[in-house]
């Protein structure tokens, strides 16, 4: 069997951090999202993987090269137009030879599912596996009409009352070479794209199987900010004490670490694992590093930070007495001395962010700010929950920033002085 990994999208409800980066790039625990499911494709035997990319994919070709390294055969065709899954999927008829696997490169999943799929996928010989998830709510998803473990039908976003069951549609699927003859078919839908569900029931009206398989095994959807945090959390509790840098005497570690080659952590440094700290890394001395928190390559934590459950990218600087939490911060940031990200409302209720110009609820009672790449903040900068920042913007000394803010922008204060001459003794 062989695999299509999708990885052309452009991500824009995980921005800023998409703006310089492909979402299936954006890093968790060590690695970049979509490697998670390349290793669990490889652990189920599938090696050899096409990449439909198109987003930054340069990005992409050079990180995974010809996969080698991971042990896969990884080739690469670019979606000219993003104009569907349909269409994306089509890309790969001349790569399969029959059956084959189709994974979203930002849903992850583990490989005791994968090879559960396959397995069942063997065994029933279908034309076409669905792998099905029960929800509570199932209106926000493709739900299922299901008998027997065939798929009769499948109701986008229905109302509750229209919906004929909980199932719903994960998107990931196994295919036979059917379904490029349904590709071909398929009309483009009201939203202007080529969906595979309509290349799908043009299957169930041929008198095609598709066989629904029900799961409740764990399986990560990545698609807002707040997610990234979420999926970093659940790599982390994995992770093993792997110390590969220097830890002075007087530093406290506390739980699992990886500690990256080249890095070191300082006396008077307290870690409440599990931490990941890349390679080139400069800690403390006498900062708190809390549990669930990723440091990519070459990061600065200086004097007196604390840092609690963020994701901080290559090649930021967190300076001193600044206090981060439940936070993103993208690559080549500086955090200037006294800035605090604060990670919970003052009333205590969950943290609404915006996302592609909507108010939406993240569910979270602590959720920081999200910075894109080449953030700047100034000396005693405070951020509210849930404040966006984008790429290359500067926000300057005291500013309170309770508002996202768009890209190669800065935000200043203005000051105004009362100046008096000094009463005489």
């Amino acid at each position: 069997m062989k695999a299509i990994i999708l990885s052309a999208g452009e991500g824009t409800r995980m921005r800023p951090l998409t703006l310089t980066k492909p979402k299936t790039m954006l890093p968790v625990a060590g690695k970049p999202i979509i490697q998670y499911n390349i290793e669990s494709l490889r652990d189920s035997g599938v090696t050899d993987i096409l990449l439909i990319v198109n987003y930054k994919e340069d990005m992409v070709r050079n990180y995974f090269k010809d996969g080698k390294d991971l042990g896969v055969n990884i080739t690469y065709k670019k979606q000219e137009k993003l104009s569907g899954t349909a269409n994306a999927i089509g890309y790969g008829e001349d790569f399969v030879d029959d059956e084959f696997i189709v994974l979203n490169g930002d849903i992850i999943l583990d490989t005791a599912l994968l090879m559960n799929i396959i397995d069942e996928y063997y065994k029933i010989n279908p034309d076409t596996l669905m792998v099905l998830t029960e929800v509570e709510d199932p209106t926000l998803f493709g739900v299922v009409e299901i008998k027997e473990n065939i798929v009769n039908k499948i109701i986008e976003k229905p109302t509750i009352d229209e919906a004929p069951s909980n199932y719903v549609n994960t998107g990931i699927y196994i295919f036979n070479k059917d379904i490029f003859e349904k590709i071909a078919k398929t009309k483009k839908s009201s939203r202007g794209e080529y969906e595979i569900t309509d290349s799908l029931a043009m299957q169930i009206d041929d008198g095609k199987t598709i066989w629904g398989f029900k799961s409740n095994k764990k399986w990560l959807d990545v698609g807002r900010p707040w997610e990234l945090i979420e999926i970093n959390e659940y790599f982390l509790e994995e992770i093993t004490t792997n110390i590969k840098g220097k830890v002075e005497p007087g530093a406290h570690i506390h739980g699992n670490i990886h500690l990256g080659e080249g890095s070191v952590i300082r006396s008077g440094v307290y870690i409440m694992g599990s931490v990941y700290i890349g390679e080139d890394c400069d800690i403390g001395p006498n900062c708190y590093i809390r549990g669930s928190t990723y440091l990519g390559n070459n990061v600065n934590v200086g004097n007196a930070v604390e840092i609690k459950n963020s994701i901080i990218m290559d090649d930021t600087n967190v300076n001193h007495l600044s206090y981060v939490g439940d936070s993103v911060i993208g690559s080549n940031c500086n955090i200037a001395a006294g800035t605090n990200v604060a990670n919970l409302r003052f009333d205590n209720e969950t943290v609404k962010t915006t996302i592609k110009d909507e108010k939406i609820d993240s569910g979270r009672r602590k959720l920081g700010a999200i910075f894109g790449d080449s953030v700047k903040t100034g000396i005693n900068s405070s951020f509210s929950p849930g404040v966006k920042v984008g790429c290359n913007s500067s926000v300057g000394s005291d500013v309170l920033l309770y508002e996202d803010l768009d890209s190669d922008k800065v935000v200043l204060v203005k000051q105004e002085h009362i100046i008096t001459n000094k009463k005489e003794d």
